[in-house]
């Protein structure tokens, strides 16, 4: 049974989205503690991350791509923000992040 190029794309933008949101993480550590040690880190974890970036890019077009994840790096970055930095969202912006979901869905229903 083979892979759908779909299932790859969306597993290595998974891929990117956790690389990167570690790196945000360790950012925003770095920014509270200012060890350089974590600024380093982070910098690593986005440069794997591109390197995935890079591959997810042989399985879809750019258009749509840069869409999906930046959507799902979006999302991400706002439930980590929430759970791990305690951060609070709006009632309008948790809307923005609904529509931002079902964009993810629009754009990759099939035509």
């Amino acid at each position: 049974m083979e892979i759908s190029p779909k299932w790859i794309f969306f597993a290595l933008v998974l891929v990117v989205v956790a690389f990167e949101l570690l790196a945000d993480m360790l950012f925003k550590k770095w920014a509270q503690e200012n060890k350089l040690l974590l600024l380093g880190i982070g910098l690593g974890l986005y440069f794997i991350g591109t390197i995935f970036w890079a591959f997810s890019l042989r399985q879809e077009y750019l258009s749509k791509a840069i869409v999906v994840f930046t959507l799902i790096n979006l999302i991400g970055g706002v439930v980590m923000g929430m759970v791990y930095f305690q951060e609070e969202l709006s009632l309008l912006q948790k809307a923005g992040i609904g529509l931002g979901m079902l964009s993810v869905v629009l754009i990759e229903w099939p035509s």
